[in-house]
């Protein structure tokens, strides 16, 4: 039975991920809550790598939120990620770590890449102003994860997550991304009756969303890959690889989608003076595709089932 590192465990993804393995049964998954280990802490994590000497590592970790706490903590959001990614994958080489999987975001593609948007697009143009401390430290990631397999030959892989929402996502009406805000200000508009609902920008912008369950298993299929089958599909200077569903939704579509899901009958209504951010981010999943892996779970599908863990979520709380 191997024992795999998930970092990040009480995030969306790193608790999708730990979930599938206890399902799963044939791993035995090691965790730390950041109160046990601060992965910021470069002699913390060299003491607990060492101590723990995992067979792999899933890097989940990370400093997480929407356009608004990008802009408003871009220097959080850029030293806080360089300093997990570099403790973590680097503290595992140090201990012999031969497998690492590292979870990266779609914002690390130009922000007038091609539509969709292929792997061969990093690197080719200008980022999202309003993400771009964010979107670096992703691609720092990549980068370390390539330059340990060219120089040490360690299996270390990326993979590049779409806009991901599903159980334990942030709901933070200010800080969080855009389809839990919406879901958290459609509940409570219906739950109070409001006659309208504003949502920043023109409602134009283009997304595409997956649901946390289904990028669990795409991270454990991309992880369970031999290395011959991840190789005869990557490039070593160009080694991620995306995953998304390959369609994408308007942000006033999925307003509406979100509105009928949590009930709510009133007006929506836009902001143009707040900010739309990239106008479309759509990826081509064409190479995961071909690996042998598609998403399974469908938006509706998806929001109705978010929504009602949302809803017991709250409740639980009022208890």
């Amino acid at each position: 039975m191997a024992r795999i590192y998930v970092a990040g465990h009480r995030g969306m993804v790193g608790g999708a991920i730990l979930r599938r393995l206890l399902a799963d049964g044939r791993d035995e998954p090691i965790t730390r809550t950041h109160a046990e280990l601060d992965l910021t802490d470069q002699a913390a994590v060299r003491d607990f790598m060492r101590a723990e000497r995992p067979d792999a590592v899933i890097l989940a970790a990370a400093r997480v939120g929407g356009i608004h706490a990008n802009n408003t903590y871009p220097a959080d959001f850029i030293h806080d990620n360089l300093l997990i990614e570099a403790n973590v994958i680097g503290q595992a080489h140090a201990a012999g770590v031969q497998r690492l999987l590292f979870l990266g975001s779609s914002c690390i593609y130009p922000r007038e890449a091609p539509q969709p948007m292929a792997e061969d697009a990093l690197l080719t143009g200008v980022l999202e102003p309003t993400n771009e401390p964010y979107a670096i430290a992703k691609i720092a990631g990549i980068k370390l994860c390539e330059s340990f397999a060219r120089q040490h030959g360690r299996d270390y892989r990326s993979v590049m997550p779409t806009n991901l929402y599903g159980p334990g996502d942030n709901f933070h009406p200010e800080n969080s991304h855009v389809l839990p805000a919406l879901i958290r200000r459609f509940h409570e508009a219906a739950r109070e009756g409001r006659e309208e609902v504003v949502i920043w920008g023109t409602g134009t912008p283009r997304r595409e969303f997956l649901h946390v369950d289904d990028m669990a298993e795409a991270s454990l299929f991309v992880m369970g890959l031999d290395r011959a089958a991840y190789a005869a599909n990557t490039r070593p200077l160009l080694s991620h690889i995306n995953v998304g569903t390959g369609e994408d939704i308007s942000i006033a579509e999925l307003a509406q989608m979100v509105a009928e899901v949590t009930g709510y009958q009133g007006r929506i209504a836009f902001d143009p003076t707040r900010p739309d951010g990239t106008p479309r981010k759509l990826m081509d999943v064409s190479r995961l595709a071909a690996m042998g892996w598609r998403a399974r779970t469908g938006l509706r599908q998806g929001l109705e089932h978010t929504v009602r863990w949302f809803r017991q979520e709250i409740d639980s709380l009022r208890q």
